[in-house]
């Protein structure tokens, strides 16, 4: 089992003097963030794409890239690359060049997203939505398999003979196909023979195991072996030394974030007694102890079978140093019980 964080840049809150970090200090965090769960062991850190003040994390391969300098063995990734509104071209080369730079470390997750601020911001009809991402997905998959690249679509130019650099030294890059919880995108991802990455934010992650079996099954009807089908989970959660003082650490700064999603997309804020209940075992939000997070990892495996569990930790302007030191924990407490248990993905060493 892999353990790993997410995050889309939160802005974070100096706790002394209360002041709220610049985006380019948002940024600036992050770096020092990958850099310390490369330290601790961790071998995961993906950054999603959001276009807005609270979450800045705007250009993740820009970002990870930096981070491939400063860092040997964690994986990186973005997650998710909102690919309706990008160019399939670009992704590809913005995510070789992090490979090149880590030596054969990125990662790129592809997904719809959450939010649409993305389509008003690069000038795409909503309309288009479905169209959009499933010619880009088909055009970043013709980049990644042939080289040359000919390609002809409805949302873009088609490419005749194309030569799109820099390749991975492996020959190709590391592709998941991202998704909150569709049969549909499960589907999708079992029939090309691409791993898949559920994000799962509320409910019952353990009723996830049907979409699981789903995307096994799929995939296995296509021809594609057991290698071919990885799961993993992306949860919002956080680390503390104990379990009361983690949720009480968290819950304003879940409360915040969900609250002001809530004006926007028409849905009323969380109570206490929600949250309570979404961090208890068998709830969406992994937050508690060490101990309390490994024992929740271990049993949300037994149902989904997933190969990594990465957390998003970083709400609303949880403080900076809160944030590292969750990542510790994570990484120097969680993942030795976890390995204990399930045992260790074999670390990605450089050469």
């Amino acid at each position: 089992m892999q353990l790993g964080v997410y995050t889309f840049g939160s802005l974070a809150r100096d706790p002394d003097s209360g002041q709220v970090s610049t985006s380019a200090q948002a940024t600036r965090n992050l770096i020092e963030a990958i850099k310390l769960a490369d330290e601790v062991g961790l071998e995961y850190f993906g950054i999603g794409e959001h276009h807005t003040r609270e979450m800045p994390a705007s250009a993740a391969a820009t970002i990870l890239a930096g981070a491939a300098t400063v860092t040997r063995r964690i994986r990186l990734g973005s997650s998710v690359t909102v690919l309706s509104t990008e160019d399939p071209v670009r992704v590809f080369q913005q995510f070789a060049t992090v490979d090149s730079l880590s030596n054969g470390r990125a990662e790129i997750t592809a997904g719809r997203g959450s939010s649409i601020e993305s389509f008003p911001l690069f000038g795409y009809n909503l309309q288009d939505y479905e169209r959009l991402y499933e010619e880009k997905l088909d055009l970043l998959l013709t980049i990644d398999r042939n080289d040359p690249v000919t390609w002809h679509g409805t949302v873009r130019a088609g490419l005749g003979d194309a030569v799109i650099v820099p390749r991975p030294d492996s020959g190709h890059l590391a592709i998941w196909l991202g998704t909150g919880g569709s049969p549909q995108s499960s589907m999708r991802a079992g029939r090309l023979g691409l791993p898949v990455a559920y994000g799962i934010i509320g409910g019952i992650p353990a009723r996830f195991s049907a979409l699981t079996d789903l995307y096994r099954r799929t995939a296995n009807d296509a021809g594609f072996s057991d290698e071919q089908t990885r799961v993993s989970v992306g949860s919002p959660g956080f680390v503390g030394a104990d379990g009361p003082g983690a949720r009480d650490t968290w819950w304003p700064e879940w409360y915040d974030t969900m609250a002001s999603l809530g004006q926007v997309r028409g849905f009323p804020p969380p109570t206490r007694g929600s949250f309570d209940r979404d961090t208890s075992p068998g709830g969406a939000l992994f937050v508690g102890s060490p101990q309390q997070i490994a024992d929740r990892i271990i049993e949300l495996h037994s149902h989904l079978g997933h190969m990594r569990h990465f957390l998003q930790m970083d709400f609303g302007t949880l403080p900076q140093r809160d944030f590292l030191k969750s990542i510790e924990l994570l990484g120097t407490e969680v993942k030795p019980l976890v390995a204990a248990a399930l045992g260790a993905e074999p670390e990605v060493v450089p050469a």
